[in-house]
């Protein structure tokens, strides 16, 4: 698999000899990003276990310390021995008793804490991650390029936290072990110690080596994952599953899974049987300068040069040592994986949103003025609009002005930029070009909560939540959810009061069958009436906008939702996007977008005398009811 940067070399590119290519600078510099994130991390898990965070410090110390007593205590009970002290080597296996017993203890504690932290961060940091989500504009989730970074992100989000601050606390525990059993050893020799060093290098240097192109991998792969992701929800989801068996779609839908997720398989599969052989290899020496450090030690005993104790107690410590070291290094290394890792989630972290409230206060006005600039309504000037990514635009020279109270009605092919220019208005999108003003303030200068509150949308998109009806509806205002009568209202607004009254639990009634057995399952219309009501829900809001509202909605539920639309409207400015010309031309005025510019715009009956597009489009549709 090529990388997606072009030029940047992947990570199956590298030869094995490249593994054993590092340079002094390269393992400094391995070093240093292996502790780079290590205290914003450890801010992360200290702010959400604190006391976790305590224990697992202490009992690290601990643990630390009983190695030690350990090895220590197994002296004293060999010389013991060899001096025929029957009481004495008996208090001594009680001490080791209790220094084992001990060291159990502190093991399984340690278990237990990083159980317990783990859970506990791994639910924090994934809310992070969703409370980052609510500050991210539109363009974010429209962008594949975000999506990967949010798969990068949330990948492992939950467990490398924790592992950074696991992995902190066993270096700090293995270098004190290790300065321990290097105190030990001098007693014998100096080449013991340097023994250690030099067996444990070669292996954590190639290790590191490994996770690095184990992140590369991951890294480029985070696409491909996503795709799996897809095909796995499209494969086994109740909302594709009508048209994978009628169209028989499941056997090449598989087919691709199994294709991608087998070369995923295997690309994992070769960097993991390279990684094992080259560590084995590598481990062998390990084992030898620790055999040849044994038989030095085993001889030198043979001709008493040592005790038989010091033996027990040497061996141990080089033994344990050697361990302590590899652990030391392995921690390293693991943390250097950890803050590959780590560093996606801080990147999702640090992209840049716009402030939550873009102004902290309004402007002081005279009353006449407030009046005057209340009464502007919204005005696009010269606005422009290009897709992140795009050449083209997809809406470009839109300028014009909607009084309040006004209803307008927006007329168009698919494609023409309809749903795009509602979006800039109800401010999801930010113009690339001119200006959107509200009262005669930018649309980028109003407060996000102030500027939702003041606007009832419905998208042609809408979503079929496994709520239960009155959440359903509730959630067009959350703040009013607990609110039953305005649920009513709401539902009587949109024309769906009649599926509540049908069903015996009510606005209680769960909706789809994702999460419970009993829920009941709606048409298409009866979704769309729904929705619908969402938009009835925000009461105070003076501009309702509906992005083709009633297209699953056969001719008589239509023209009593307009009837209940038009009364309810009456005061409020309102946008429709409606391809149903008998909706449309009840609109005070009619703007007919093309190829992303204001074609034509005025009354129907204006249109009808321009005998422009507008009336064509109107003759079209007229013909299909003679």
């Amino acid at each position: 698999m090529a990388s997606p940067h072009g030029s940047a070399p992947g990570p199956k590119e590298r030869s094995a000899d490249d593994l054993f290519r590092a340079p002094l600078s390269t393992i400094k510099a391995a070093v240093r990003e292996s502790f780079a994130l290590v205290p914003a991390t450890l801010a992360l898990v200290w702010k959400s276990s604190r006391r976790g965070t305590v224990l697992l410090f202490g009992l690290t110390l601990l643990a630390s310390v009983v190695p030690l007593s350990v090895a220590y205590v197994g002296k004293r009970i060999i010389d013991a021995v060899v001096a025929h002290d029957r009481d004495l080597a008996l208090r001594w296996v009680v001490l080791e008793l209790v220094a084992i017993a001990a060291q159990a203890l502190i093991t399984r504690g340690l278990g237990l804490v990083r159980g317990l932290v783990g859970a506990r961060l791994g639910i924090d940091v994934n809310v992070a991650i969703l409370e980052k989500a609510q500050t991210l504009e539109l363009k974010h989730f429209e962008d594949p390029e975000f999506y990967d970074q949010l798969t990068r992100a949330r990948r492992e989000a939950s467990s490398r936290p924790l592992s950074v601050v696991t992995e902190s606390f066993q270096l700090l525990q293995n270098t004190l072990t290790l300065f321990g059993y290097v105190a030990l050893l001098l007693q014998y020799s100096g080449l013991a110690v340097l023994g250690l060093a030099v067996a444990a290098l070669p292996a954590t240097v190639v290790e590191m080596r490994f996770s690095s192109q184990a992140f590369r991998l991951r890294n480029w792969r985070a696409p491909e994952t996503r795709r799996l992701a897809y095909l796995e929800y499209v494969l086994a989801n109740d909302a594709h599953a009508k048209e994978v068996m009628t169209f028989g779609l499941g056997p090449m839908l598989l087919g691709r899974y199994k294709v991608l997720s087998d070369s995923i398989y295997q690309e994992d599969r070769k960097l993991a049987m390279r990684r094992a052989l080259v560590g084995y290899l590598l481990s062998l020496f390990a084992v030898a300068t620790f055999y040849t450090c044994y038989a030095s030690l085993a001889v030198a005993a043979a001709v008493g040069a040592i005790t038989l104790g010091n033996l027990t107690l040497y061996v141990a410590s080089f033994r344990q040592g050697q361990q302590a070291f590899q652990s030391i290094l392995t921690a390293i290394g693991g943390m250097y994986e950890d803050n590959l890792y780590m560093s996606n989630l801080f990147k999702f972290f640090a992209i840049e949103t716009r402030s939550a409230a873009r102004i902290e206060a309004k402007p002081k006005r005279a009353a006449n003025d407030a009046d005057l600039e209340a009464s502007r309504g919204i005005e696009l000037e010269d606005v422009g609009f290009r897709y992140p990514g795009q050449d083209g635009f997809a809406l470009r020279h839109v300028s014009f002005h909607i009084p309040p109270g006004q209803s307008l009605a927006l007329v168009g092919q698919n494609g023409s930029g309809k749903t795009t220019l509602i979006k800039l208005l109800t401010g999801l999108y930010r113009p690339t070009e001119g200006r959107i003003l509200l009262d005669g303030r930018d649309l980028t200068e109003w407060d996000d909560t102030d500027l939702r509150a003041r606007i009832g949308v419905i998208f042609q998109d809408y979503n079929k939540y496994p709520f239960t009806l009155g959440e359903n509806v509730a959630v067009g205002s959350v703040g009013h959810m607990e609110e039953e009568p305005r649920v009513w209202r709401a539902l009587e607004s949109g024309g769906a009061d009649d599926i509540a009254k049908a069903q015996k639990s009510g606005l209680d009634t769960p909706l789809g069958r994702w999460f419970k057995s009993e829920g009941v399952e709606l048409s298409g219309g009866q979704w769309q009436r729904v929705a619908l009501s969402r938009a009835f829900m925000r009461e105070e809001a003076d501009i309702l906008v509906l992005d083709e509202p009633t297209s699953a909605l056969d001719a008589e539920a239509e023209q009593a939702v307009f009837e209940r639309f038009r009364e309810l409207a009456r005061g409020r400015t309102t946008i429709l996007i409606s391809h149903r010309f008998p909706t449309v031309r009840t609109a005070d005025r009619i703007i007919v977008i093309a190829g992303g510019s204001v074609v034509e715009q005025g009354t129907h009956q204006e249109l009808l005398d321009e005998d422009g597009r507008y009336a064509r489009l109107f003759r079209l549709q007229a013909q299909g009811y003679l």
